[in-house]
């Protein structure tokens, strides 16, 4: 039994999506390494977006049997309403994942984490055996958080503790993430809060002592990881 009207006939990117063009043509090299029976880590952001519209094409246009492994609500959304199947890590294991991320460094180091989906991102990334990382060129940057903050995520009644506890690390500024079309804090895709910190030396261990605070669930600083840059 279906229902008889969807909540949304059709999910669309929330505002204008900059460098479209590099980013439909980065979707559209994704979508072409999809084959028949993959099971594959959907990422979140606006070009995580065009890559699902895209392999959404493919498999319809080619009859292919795909089963995707969506890290947002917004991403499992998109999947219901484009026919592609979906589980989650419990039933499966990605073959791979395609991803966005905010920076990447010329270490290929990443900061991710704006959509406030970085725990589940994580999670497929460090499961999947290769993940495409879709970037353009405004993301690469000399140093991380040149442009964006290292968002951490945090269980609520701990903020306090750790918001101490980073500048006694070193931070330069951390800030909770205010949502902008509701009063109150960002919440993540799984209940908790973000915290969005500047640190100027980031160093291999980084992410590790950040894991490391109790409190803390997850970070969107991902050093050294499985990942191959395609821009």
């Amino acid at each position: 039994m279906e229902w008889k009207k969807e909540a949304l006939q059709r999910l669309e990117w929330n505002g204008p999506i900059k460098n479209i063009e590099d980013k439909r043509r980065i979707a559209k090299k994704i979508a072409s390494k999809v084959k028949d029976g993959d099971v594959i880590g959907f990422g979140s952001g606006s070009t995580s977006y065009l890559t699902s519209i895209e392999i959404a094409e493919r498999v319809k246009k080619e009859g292919l049997n795909i089963i995707a492994i969506p890290t947002s609500h917004e991403i499992t959304i998109l999947c219901n309403q484009l026919e592609i199947p979906t589980t989650t890590l419990i039933q499966r294991k990605p073959d791979w994942c395609f991803d966005g991320a905010d920076e990447v460094n010329n270490k290929n180091w990443l900061i991710k984490g704006r959509g406030a989906a970085m725990f589940k991102e994580k999670l497929n990334i460090a499961n999947a055996k290769k993940t495409y990382i879709l970037v353009d060129e405004s993301k690469f940057v000399e140093n991380l958080c040149d442009k964006f903050p290292i968002p951490i995520e945090i269980f609520p009644w701990a903020v306090n503790c750790i918001r101490e506890t980073l500048f006694e690390m070193g931070a330069e500024s951390v800030t909770m993430r205010l949502a902008e079309k509701k009063d109150g804090p960002v919440i993540t895709e799984n209940g908790n809060l973000i915290l969005d910190t500047v640190f100027r030396n980031i160093d291999e261990q980084m992410e590790k002592r950040l894991k490391n605070i109790v409190g803390v669930i997850e970070t969107g600083l991902f050093i050294n990881y499985n990942i191959e840059i395609e821009k």
